[in-house]
Protein backbone atom coordinates (compact mmCIF):
# COMPACT_ATOMS: atom_id res chain seq x y z
CA UNK A 1 0.00 0.00 0.00
CA UNK A 2 1.05 3.70 -0.77
CA UNK A 3 1.15 6.45 1.83
CA UNK A 4 0.40 10.17 0.84
CA UNK A 5 -0.03 13.49 2.42
CA UNK A 6 -2.24 16.44 1.99
CA UNK A 7 -0.40 19.28 1.46
CA UNK A 8 -0.73 22.36 3.70
CA UNK A 9 -2.38 24.51 0.80
CA UNK A 10 -5.42 26.22 3.09
CA UNK A 11 -5.58 28.69 6.20
CA UNK A 12 -4.48 32.15 6.07
CA UNK A 13 -1.14 31.05 7.42
CA UNK A 14 0.28 28.73 5.16
CA UNK A 15 2.89 29.94 2.32
CA UNK A 16 4.27 29.19 -0.89
CA UNK A 17 7.65 28.09 0.76
CA UNK A 18 6.10 25.74 3.63
CA UNK A 19 4.22 23.97 0.73
CA UNK A 20 7.18 23.57 -1.24
CA UNK A 21 9.31 22.44 2.14
CA UNK A 22 6.59 20.13 2.90
CA UNK A 23 6.69 18.49 -0.85
CA UNK A 24 10.37 18.16 -0.77
CA UNK A 25 10.47 16.63 2.52
CA UNK A 26 7.57 14.18 1.87
CA UNK A 27 9.31 12.94 -1.15
CA UNK A 28 12.34 11.98 0.89
CA UNK A 29 11.06 10.41 3.46
CA UNK A 30 9.50 8.33 1.44
CA UNK A 31 5.80 9.49 0.84
CA UNK A 32 4.35 8.26 -2.65
CA UNK A 33 1.58 11.24 -3.30
CA UNK A 34 1.25 14.69 -2.61
CA UNK A 35 -3.11 15.73 -2.63
CA UNK A 36 -4.24 19.04 -2.80
CA UNK A 37 -8.09 20.32 -2.99
CA UNK A 38 -10.48 23.04 -4.22
CA UNK A 39 -12.64 25.40 -2.32
CA UNK A 40 -14.09 27.99 -4.69
CA UNK A 41 -15.08 29.96 -2.03
CA UNK A 42 -15.81 30.59 2.20
CA UNK A 43 -19.99 31.37 2.26
CA UNK A 44 -20.20 33.90 5.75
CA UNK A 45 -23.57 31.89 5.74
CA UNK A 46 -24.40 28.63 7.20
CA UNK A 47 -24.53 25.88 4.92
CA UNK A 48 -25.19 22.25 4.70
CA UNK A 49 -21.96 20.52 4.64
CA UNK A 50 -21.65 17.07 2.65
CA UNK A 51 -21.70 15.06 5.81
CA UNK A 52 -25.73 16.27 5.73
CA UNK A 53 -27.25 17.41 9.39
CA UNK A 54 -28.22 21.10 10.25
CA UNK A 55 -26.24 24.03 8.51
CA UNK A 56 -22.96 25.44 10.01
CA UNK A 57 -20.81 27.37 9.20
CA UNK A 58 -17.71 26.16 7.47
CA UNK A 59 -14.23 26.73 9.11
CA UNK A 60 -12.46 29.76 8.97
CA UNK A 61 -9.73 27.52 7.17
CA UNK A 62 -11.66 27.44 4.34
CA UNK A 63 -11.11 30.97 3.91
CA UNK A 64 -8.09 30.74 1.83
CA UNK A 65 -7.14 27.51 -0.16
CA UNK A 66 -4.43 27.89 -2.74
CA UNK A 67 -5.79 26.85 -6.20
CA UNK A 68 -4.70 23.03 -6.98
CA UNK A 69 -3.17 22.60 -10.27
CA UNK A 70 -1.54 25.48 -9.60
CA UNK A 71 0.08 24.79 -6.75
CA UNK A 72 0.65 21.50 -8.08
CA UNK A 73 2.23 22.70 -11.26
CA UNK A 74 4.86 24.91 -9.08
CA UNK A 75 5.71 21.35 -6.54
CA UNK A 76 6.33 19.37 -9.56
CA UNK A 77 9.20 21.23 -10.73
CA UNK A 78 10.81 21.05 -7.33
CA UNK A 79 10.21 17.86 -6.84
CA UNK A 80 11.43 14.37 -9.07
CA UNK A 81 8.98 11.47 -8.67
CA UNK A 82 6.19 11.94 -5.91
CA UNK A 83 2.68 11.29 -7.77
CA UNK A 84 0.47 15.06 -7.57
CA UNK A 85 -3.45 14.16 -6.89
CA UNK A 86 -6.55 16.29 -6.77
CA UNK A 87 -8.37 15.12 -3.88
CA UNK A 88 -10.86 16.88 -5.18
CA UNK A 89 -12.09 19.00 -8.47
CA UNK A 90 -15.42 19.86 -8.00
CA UNK A 91 -16.04 18.47 -11.71
CA UNK A 92 -18.87 20.37 -12.74
CA UNK A 93 -17.44 23.53 -11.79
CA UNK A 94 -15.18 23.48 -14.94
CA UNK A 95 -15.48 22.55 -18.53
CA UNK A 96 -14.21 19.49 -19.63
CA UNK A 97 -12.22 19.93 -22.44
CA UNK A 98 -9.98 22.88 -20.19
CA UNK A 99 -10.06 20.29 -17.50
CA UNK A 100 -8.19 17.94 -19.72
CA UNK A 101 -5.68 20.31 -21.09
CA UNK A 102 -4.39 21.82 -17.90
CA UNK A 103 -4.18 18.14 -16.50
CA UNK A 104 -2.53 17.18 -19.51
CA UNK A 105 0.01 20.20 -19.34
CA UNK A 106 0.48 19.05 -15.49
CA UNK A 107 1.71 15.64 -16.96
CA UNK A 108 4.05 17.09 -19.30
CA UNK A 109 5.68 19.46 -16.82
CA UNK A 110 5.51 16.82 -14.32
CA UNK A 111 6.62 13.65 -16.63
CA UNK A 112 3.39 11.69 -15.42
CA UNK A 113 2.30 12.18 -12.12
CA UNK A 114 -1.09 13.11 -12.20
CA UNK A 115 -3.89 11.50 -10.41
CA UNK A 116 -7.31 13.52 -11.27
CA UNK A 117 -9.73 13.02 -8.42
CA UNK A 118 -12.79 14.48 -9.01
CA UNK A 119 -16.20 14.90 -7.07
CA UNK A 120 -19.71 16.54 -8.20
CA UNK A 121 -19.93 18.61 -5.47
CA UNK A 122 -22.01 19.54 -2.36
CA UNK A 123 -21.81 23.12 -2.10
CA UNK A 124 -25.05 24.98 -3.42
CA UNK A 125 -23.20 28.50 -3.21
CA UNK A 126 -20.54 27.69 -5.14
CA UNK A 127 -22.64 25.93 -8.14
CA UNK A 128 -24.60 29.50 -8.01
CA UNK A 129 -21.64 31.68 -7.84
CA UNK A 130 -20.46 29.67 -11.14
CA UNK A 131 -23.67 29.88 -13.04
CA UNK A 132 -23.79 26.26 -13.06
CA UNK A 133 -27.24 24.00 -11.93
CA UNK A 134 -26.55 22.19 -9.23
CA UNK A 135 -29.60 19.45 -10.10
CA UNK A 136 -28.20 15.98 -11.25
CA UNK A 137 -24.77 16.29 -10.22
CA UNK A 138 -24.19 13.32 -10.47
CA UNK A 139 -25.24 12.64 -13.93
CA UNK A 140 -23.15 15.69 -14.99
CA UNK A 141 -19.89 14.54 -13.33
CA UNK A 142 -20.35 10.59 -15.22
CA UNK A 143 -20.91 12.76 -18.59
CA UNK A 144 -17.75 14.84 -18.06
CA UNK A 145 -15.17 12.26 -17.29
CA UNK A 146 -16.27 10.65 -20.43
CA UNK A 147 -15.97 13.93 -22.50
CA UNK A 148 -12.63 14.72 -20.64
CA UNK A 149 -11.01 11.76 -21.14
CA UNK A 150 -12.46 11.84 -24.74
CA UNK A 151 -10.08 15.07 -25.13
CA UNK A 152 -6.96 13.01 -23.82
CA UNK A 153 -7.78 10.47 -26.69
CA UNK A 154 -6.62 10.54 -30.68
CA UNK A 155 -7.14 14.05 -32.51
CA UNK A 156 -10.31 14.41 -33.79
CA UNK A 157 -11.68 14.60 -30.41
CA UNK A 158 -15.18 14.51 -30.66
CA UNK A 159 -17.90 14.15 -28.10
CA UNK A 160 -22.00 14.33 -27.85
CA UNK A 161 -23.86 14.17 -24.78
CA UNK A 162 -26.46 15.66 -22.59
CA UNK A 163 -24.42 18.12 -20.65
CA UNK A 164 -21.58 18.59 -23.13
CA UNK A 165 -20.41 18.54 -26.73
CA UNK A 166 -17.17 19.24 -28.28
CA UNK A 167 -17.32 19.31 -31.89
CA UNK A 168 -14.49 17.21 -34.12
CA UNK A 169 -11.40 19.25 -33.41
CA UNK A 170 -7.98 18.92 -32.06
CA UNK A 171 -7.47 19.21 -28.43
CA UNK A 172 -3.66 19.23 -27.30
CA UNK A 173 -0.97 18.48 -25.34
CA UNK A 174 -2.30 15.16 -24.36
CA UNK A 175 -0.85 13.79 -21.21
CA UNK A 176 2.18 11.74 -20.95
CA UNK A 177 0.43 8.65 -19.19
CA UNK A 178 -1.16 6.13 -21.45
CA UNK A 179 -4.39 6.67 -18.75
CA UNK A 180 -4.42 9.42 -16.67
CA UNK A 181 -6.08 7.79 -13.08
CA UNK A 182 -9.79 9.53 -12.75
CA UNK A 183 -10.77 9.15 -9.21
CA UNK A 184 -14.27 9.81 -7.75
CA UNK A 185 -14.74 10.90 -4.32
CA UNK A 186 -17.68 9.39 -2.58
CA UNK A 187 -18.64 7.43 0.55
CA UNK A 188 -22.79 7.05 -0.84
CA UNK A 189 -23.70 3.64 -1.97
CA UNK A 190 -25.04 5.44 -5.34
CA UNK A 191 -21.80 7.48 -5.99
CA UNK A 192 -19.70 4.58 -5.15
CA UNK A 193 -21.20 2.60 -7.38
CA UNK A 194 -20.80 4.77 -9.93
CA UNK A 195 -16.57 4.69 -9.40
CA UNK A 196 -17.07 1.18 -9.92
CA UNK A 197 -18.75 1.46 -12.95
CA UNK A 198 -17.19 4.50 -14.63
CA UNK A 199 -13.92 5.66 -13.00
CA UNK A 200 -10.22 4.12 -11.95
CA UNK A 201 -10.87 3.88 -8.63
CA UNK A 202 -12.21 6.09 -5.10
CA UNK A 203 -11.25 8.35 -2.62
CA UNK A 204 -13.27 7.96 0.56
CA UNK A 205 -13.32 9.80 3.42
CA UNK A 206 -13.21 7.19 6.59
CA UNK A 207 -13.87 6.85 10.44
CA UNK A 208 -13.08 3.21 10.81
CA UNK A 209 -11.33 0.19 9.02
CA UNK A 210 -14.96 -1.55 9.17
CA UNK A 211 -16.49 1.37 7.08
CA UNK A 212 -13.67 1.47 4.37
CA UNK A 213 -14.00 -2.26 4.37
CA UNK A 214 -17.84 -1.76 3.72
CA UNK A 215 -17.52 0.64 0.57
CA UNK A 216 -14.50 -1.18 -0.68
CA UNK A 217 -16.96 -4.35 -0.65
CA UNK A 218 -19.56 -1.86 -2.65
CA UNK A 219 -17.43 -0.34 -4.75
CA UNK A 220 -16.35 -4.09 -6.37
CA UNK A 221 -19.61 -5.48 -6.77
CA UNK A 222 -20.25 -2.65 -8.96
CA UNK A 223 -17.30 -3.10 -10.92
CA UNK A 224 -17.72 -6.52 -11.12
CA UNK A 225 -21.59 -6.07 -12.21
CA UNK A 226 -20.06 -3.54 -14.94
CA UNK A 227 -17.49 -6.27 -16.28
CA UNK A 228 -14.69 -4.95 -14.85
CA UNK A 229 -11.61 -6.20 -12.63
CA UNK A 230 -11.65 -4.89 -9.27
CA UNK A 231 -8.38 -5.57 -8.89
CA UNK A 232 -7.68 -2.62 -11.32
CA UNK A 233 -9.21 0.02 -8.94
CA UNK A 234 -7.48 2.49 -7.00
CA UNK A 235 -8.89 3.09 -3.77
CA UNK A 236 -7.22 5.83 -1.68
CA UNK A 237 -8.35 6.81 1.43
CA UNK A 238 -8.37 9.98 3.05
CA UNK A 239 -7.71 10.79 6.28
CA UNK A 240 -10.64 12.20 8.23
CA UNK A 241 -10.21 15.99 9.04
CA UNK A 242 -9.16 16.96 11.42
CA UNK A 243 -6.99 14.10 12.45
CA UNK A 244 -3.88 14.85 15.06
CA UNK A 245 -1.07 13.59 14.69
CA UNK A 246 0.97 13.53 18.02
CA UNK A 247 3.99 12.65 20.04
CA UNK A 248 2.44 10.67 22.42
CA UNK A 249 -0.19 8.26 21.96
CA UNK A 250 -4.01 9.11 22.59
CA UNK A 251 -6.31 7.58 24.72
CA UNK A 252 -10.44 7.11 24.22
CA UNK A 253 -11.66 8.75 21.29
CA UNK A 254 -8.48 8.33 19.28
CA UNK A 255 -10.04 9.24 15.63
CA UNK A 256 -9.13 6.85 12.85
CA UNK A 257 -5.80 7.78 11.22
CA UNK A 258 -4.94 9.87 14.06
CA UNK A 259 -2.53 9.27 17.39
CA UNK A 260 1.06 8.96 17.58
CA UNK A 261 3.04 7.91 14.62
CA UNK A 262 2.49 3.84 15.84
CA UNK A 263 -1.20 4.25 16.19
CA UNK A 264 -1.27 5.61 12.38
CA UNK A 265 0.77 2.94 11.57
CA UNK A 266 -1.23 0.59 12.79
CA UNK A 267 -4.08 2.15 11.07
CA UNK A 268 -2.47 1.98 7.82
CA UNK A 269 -2.22 -1.69 8.37
CA UNK A 270 -6.06 -1.91 8.83
CA UNK A 271 -7.06 0.09 5.65
CA UNK A 272 -4.62 -1.84 4.15
CA UNK A 273 -6.18 -5.23 5.19
CA UNK A 274 -9.22 -3.63 3.85
CA UNK A 275 -8.84 -2.80 0.70
CA UNK A 276 -7.42 0.50 0.72
CA UNK A 277 -4.56 0.66 -2.19
CA UNK A 278 -3.32 3.71 -0.72
CA UNK A 279 -3.90 6.56 2.25
CA UNK A 280 -3.14 10.01 2.07
CA UNK A 281 -2.91 11.55 5.60
CA UNK A 282 -4.47 14.57 6.57
CA UNK A 283 -1.94 17.91 5.77
CA UNK A 284 -0.75 20.06 8.29
CA UNK A 285 -3.16 19.60 10.85
CA UNK A 286 -2.79 20.33 14.31
CA UNK A 287 0.20 23.06 13.38
CA UNK A 288 -2.49 25.87 14.00
CA UNK A 289 -2.64 26.81 9.88
CA UNK A 290 -5.54 29.03 11.13
CA UNK A 291 -3.98 30.32 14.30
CA UNK A 292 -0.99 31.22 13.14
CA UNK A 293 1.91 28.70 11.38
CA UNK A 294 5.24 29.15 12.70
CA UNK A 295 8.12 27.00 11.06
CA UNK A 296 9.04 25.15 14.54
CA UNK A 297 5.86 23.75 13.76
CA UNK A 298 6.34 22.47 10.93
CA UNK A 299 9.43 20.90 11.79
CA UNK A 300 7.77 19.04 14.32
CA UNK A 301 5.48 17.64 11.78
CA UNK A 302 7.57 16.79 9.01
CA UNK A 303 9.66 15.25 12.05
CA UNK A 304 6.49 13.07 13.50
CA UNK A 305 6.03 12.41 9.45
CA UNK A 306 9.08 10.84 9.40
CA UNK A 307 8.16 8.33 12.24
CA UNK A 308 4.75 7.47 10.54
CA UNK A 309 6.73 6.14 7.81
CA UNK A 310 9.55 4.30 9.87
CA UNK A 311 6.61 2.65 11.78
CA UNK A 312 4.99 1.84 9.09
CA UNK A 313 7.74 0.35 7.36
CA UNK A 314 8.45 -1.68 10.50
CA UNK A 315 4.83 -3.18 10.05
CA UNK A 316 5.14 -4.18 6.72
CA UNK A 317 2.39 -1.58 5.56
CA UNK A 318 4.40 -0.76 2.74
CA UNK A 319 4.69 -2.49 -0.85
CA UNK A 320 8.47 -3.34 -1.34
Amino acid sequence: MDIGLALPTAGPQTSPETIVKVAREAERLGYSSLWTFERLLRPLEKVVLWTGGEPAMLPEFYGSVYEPLETLSHVAAVTERIKLGTAILVAPLHVPVMLARRLATLDRFSGGRVVAGLGQGWQHIEFETANVPSARKGARTEEFIAAMRAAWGPDPVRHEGEFYRIAPSQVNPKPVQARVPVLLAANAPAAVKRAGRIADGLIPITSSAGELRGIVSTLHDAAQEAGRDPGDLMVVNQAPWPTPLTREPIGEGRPFLGGSPRQVAEDLMAARESGATEVYLAGGQGLGLDEGLQAADVDRWLGLLGEVIEAADRLGVRAP
